[in-house]
Parts: C-alpha cells; sequence; structure tokens
C-alpha cells in the first residue's frame, strides 16, 4: 500500500478578498528582508557617489525650490527659514511618492516572479514600504541637522508635543501610499496606459498638496479643494510639530486615518482579485 505523501507547504486559496494571511507573511519575513536589502543595496551600486544619493537628491530639490518658489515667485514661508521649510516639505512628501511609485508597479515588475515560484504577493509591496522607511529616515536626519543648526545658532524654533506624533504621521502617508500603490498596480496589468498617468499624476498631487507652500496662502475659494486631499493635514501637522507654524487640525489627522484605512481596504480586496488571475493578462 503506497504511503500517503506530505508536504511540508499547502497552497490553499483565499476564502475572501479581504484575507491577509499575516502568519504566512511572517513565514516569508526572510524574503521581505532580501526585498529591502535589495531595494537600499542595489539602487546606488556601481555609482561613483553611492549612498550619498540619497542626500543629494533632497539637497538640490531645497535649492531649486528656494530659487524657484521662495525667490522669484516669493511664496511666503510664515516665518520658517526656507531651507528648512523646503525640506520638511520634501522629506515627508518624498516618502509618500517613494512608496506610492515602488508599489504601483508590483505586478507588472515582478511578473517574472511571481509565475515562477509561490510567496505571500504583498510581500512585495511591503517591502517597498519598509525601503522607503529607511530611506525617509535617512533624509531625516539631514532635516534633524538643518533644523539643529538654527535652533542652536539662532534660537528659531523649540519642537513641540505634537512631535511624538510623528510615528502616526509615517503611519498614515504609508497606509495610504500602500494602499493606492497596490490599486494602481493592479489595475496596470489590464490597463497599461496608467503607468504613465502615475507619474504625471503624482506630480500634480504634490502641487495639490502643501510642500511648496502654506495651507495659510491657498485662496479662500480653493481651501475646500486643498483640504480634500488628506496629506495635506499630515504635512501641515509635521511643520507645526516642528516650527509652531502650520495648521495642526485633529479632525483632519482623524480624516486621513480613515481615508487611509479606507483606501488600503479596497486596495488589499482589489490586489487579491487581480492576483488570482494576472498571470493570464501581464
Amino acid at each position: 500500500m503506497a504511503e500517503k505523501e506530505e508536504f511540508d507547504l499547502v497552497v490553499t486559496p483565499q476564502k475572501n478578498l479581504l484575507d491577509i494571511n499575516f502568519a504566512d507573511i511572517w513565514r516569508y519575513r526572510d524574503l521581505l528582508y532580501m526585498f529591502v536589502k535589495r531595494d537600499i543595496v542595489t539602487v546606488y551600486k556601481q555609482t561613483v557617489m553611492g549612498p550619498l544619493w540619497f542626500f543629494v537628491q533632497p539637497i538640490l530639490t531645497t535649492l531649486i525650490y528656494i530659487v524657484v518658489f521662495g525667490t522669484i515667485a516669493g511664496i511666503t514661508t510664515n516665518g520658517i527659514p526656507k531651507p528648512l521649510f523646503y525640506l520638511s516639505g520634501i522629506v515627508m512628501w518624498n516618502y509618500f511618492s517613494e512608496c506610492f511609485n515602488s508599489t504601483s508597479n508590483t505586478f507588472v515588475a515582478n511578473s517574472g516572479i511571481f509565475g515562477k515560484v509561490y510567496f505571500p504577493r504583498l510581500i512585495v509591496p511591503m517591502s517597498r514600504v519598509a525601503s522607503g522607511l529607511i530611506k525617509f529616515f535617512i533624509q531625516l536626519a539631514l532635516l534633524s541637522v538643518l533644523y539643529i543648526y538654527y535652533c542652536v545658532h539662532e534660537g528659531a524654533f523649540i519642537p513641540n508635543w505634537a512631535l511624538l506624533l510623528l510615528p502616526l504621521y509615517i503611519v498614515i502617508m504609508a497606509l495610504m501610499a500602500l494602499g493606492a500603490g497596490i490599486i494602481f498596480s493592479s489595475m496596470t496589468t489590464k490597463y497599461r496606459d496608467l503607468t504613465f498617468l502615475i507619474g504625471f499624476g503624482v506630480q500634480l498631487l504634490m502641487y495639490a498638496t502643501p510642500v511648496i507652500y502654506p495651507l495659510s496662502t491657498v485662496p479662500a475659494k480653493l481651501l475646500p479643494y486643498i483640504k480634500l486631499n488628506p496629506i495635506t493635514y499630515i504635512i501641515e501637522a509635521f511643520r507645526y510639530s516642528l516650527f509652531g507654524q502650520g495648521v495642526f487640525s485633529v479632525n483632519g489627522l482623524i480624516y486621513a486615518s480613515c481615508f487611509a484605512v479606507v483606501i488600503l481596504m479596497i486596495g488589499v480586496v482589489i490586489f487579491n482579485r487581480t492576483e488570482r488571475s494576472f498571470m493570464d493578462v501581464v
């Protein structure tokens, strides 16, 4: 009589579209670590400046914003030194755009791997959010150095209690970027035109977010539309935490939190549904 075969791993279909198998993700945590390491190490490998590119991009962007928006356009920063004002907005915005852009091509960029071996597909976009977090902290360190310089030499600012909410700001940004990213990743498997819209759309969204201007300068007739953007409340709260300037809105943060949770749930549903059949259309 033949012995019954025993398997180390049995892959079963998800019971519903909102299922997230956290035990399975934990089992593959080493793979998650490898993806994060790959994203960090390989990006600037074989470049002359190497990890210095983590600092060059925000520094050059800040300088350009100072010249274009601070000097030529003359947009006020509400008394906040221009380097601090622009760099604080860039650091927060970069985290969202980095996570969103990198997760929005999950299916297309990894179709070769997905079609050959099983592992929880959500590990890929999660690794992008984690590697984005490392880059965020590197750029946050750059902002901290500049911030301490202004505090020590000019006594410009004293951080307030709202800075304790920094982890909340990061979590909300990460959930929004992950949710929106996996939604677009799922949709681009069928509608490739969206890949062009993503890069263009992120740039437009930045101008609809108070990255290069304070919310107080927005005309009253446009203010309701800017406030519909949940990232507005995160960046304003972050600046308020550091400089005491900006809008700190509890209701705004609640709105941003709810928006992040809802868009992540929608993203998981669409991601799980696409995962079942994406190899037939990619």
